[in-house]
């Protein structure tokens, strides 16, 4: 039974992630009326990773559509200037400016944000069927890219997974890490390397990577965790500063994974709609996943808005996605190849690299690269360092922050 234009909705959000809970804010700001329950296998607080990057865009949005989660997300970020490769010694620099924000917290602020409007949030439940719910107006299935509902429906949603050949770590380090930085290592197996940037107060996201050929010679396949940590602190003892690694994630420990991609041919079935991993995924290397899935979830919330019929919204909710997600998955899966063939590139000095690392998604008009040197002379480096404080000041009052925190300069 569908609820009569005006009416209010019973909606039931699988999954306590980024998509499922934002949306229920979202929807639950647009119509209090209603009745969202939000749905968790896990307990609270249980959540892998730990800091996730986004950019300004995404910061405009959430202003715009909820300020007060926006305003507890923002006080609780980091803000970084610059990226660097190191690797033999040498550094390639990138301007440009983002931030991070643990995950836990995000999380945290989210359940808050959610409860405080009305919503119904139940941790240790498992929904493996959504059949469970026939009698909910709206079923959004937001349970991530291993999601158990969507595969049980695959055929119906037109699901294709793709593995990611390189394994990665997800780990965390004291070493507070004030630039976005890429560092490379050979070893006597093959180049193995992190992604690090800082994500809560005096801690630092530490994502390793490397081929799986280096993987098995390293032995990763066959060592535990305390051995895993271990060796990895030693192959990047001078980028860690004598700072240890971090496994456990609020008391799980970090797992080696490959990356999955995901694609559906559509996000609908019957009373349930797909959302962000389970509907879409973008390899970590392009840091778009938070800030796509939270899209979503206004996206979603408004379109239901907008329609008076769930179908009609549903279809636009769909379509819409496919084709702004064509540009952005294109992009992802470049990156991830990028880093999967990296041999090609390792014969180059830590500029030359930072380069290629930096145009892996696209052709770049020949002006880039002598831009690229020019942005390698310390004087301009920190000319465009000033210039892009301010334009982060700019974006800050055009939101109507009443605050700013300001990025340490090195």
């Amino acid at each position: 039974m569908h609820p009569l234009p005006g009416d209010s909705m019973k909606i039931v959000c699988i999954g306590a992630g980024p998509a499922g809970l934002y949306f229920a804010i979202s929807a639950k700001l647009r119509d209090a009326g209603h009745e969202i329950t939000v749905i968790e296998r896990d307990p609270p607080g249980a959540t892998y990773g730990w800091g996730v990057v986004y950019w300004d865009d995404l910061l405009d949005t959430l202003y715009v559509n909820d300020r007060e989660s926006a305003q507890r997300i923002r006080a609780a970020s980091t803000v970084w200037q610059d990226q660097v490769v190191a690797m033999r010694g040498g550094r390639g620099y990138l301007t440009g400016y983002g931030f991070s924000v643990n995950r836990a917290v995000l999380l945290d602020i989210l359940v808050q944000r959610a409860v405080d409007l009305g919503v119904d949030v139940q941790f240790e439940r498992a929904v493996d069927d959504i059949a469970e719910f026939a009698d909910a107006d709206l079923v959004v299935v937001a349970d991530g890219a291993n999601s158990r509902n969507r595969q049980r429906y695959a055929d119906q949603f037109g699901t294709e997974l793709h593995q990611g050949r390189n394994p990665y770590l997800w780990l965390g380090t004291g070493r507070v890490f004030d630039k976005f930085t890429f560092g490379y290592e050979q070893t006597p197996h093959g180049w193995i390397w992190f992604h690090a940037y800082p994500s809560s107060a005096g801690i630092s996201t530490f994502i390793v990577e490397c081929q799986e050929e280096t993987w098995r010679a390293l032995g990763f396949d066959q060592l535990d965790d305390k051995a895993t940590t271990r060796l990895l602190e030693e192959i990047f003892d001078e980028h860690l500063a004598g700072h240890a690694l971090i496994s456990a994630a609020r008391g799980k420990p970090a797992s080696w994974q490959r990356f999955t991609q995901v694609y559906n041919q559509t996000w609908r079935h019957a009373n349930a709609v797909l959302v962000g991993d389970a509907a879409h995924t973008t390899h970590f290397t392009i840091g778009s996943g938070t800030r796509l899935a939270m899209i979503d979830a206004v996206v979603l919330a408004e379109k239901l808005r907008e329609n008076e019929q769930i179908g009609n919204a549903l279809k636009e909710f769909d379509g819409e996605g496919h084709a702004a997600m064509r540009v952005v998955q294109a992009a992802a899966r470049t990156s991830m190849a990028w880093f999967e063939n990296i041999d090609r590139y390792t014969d180059r000095n830590a500029v030359d690299f930072c380069f290629a690392m930096s145009s892996r998604s696209g052709l770049q008009p020949p002006w880039r690269y002598q831009l690229h040197l020019l942005m390698q002379k310390p004087l301009v480096r920190n000319a465009l360092r000033i210039f892009d404080r301010g334009m982060l000041w700019v974006r800050a009052r055009r939101r109507g922050e009443s605050w700013w925190v300001q990025p340490t300069l090195t």
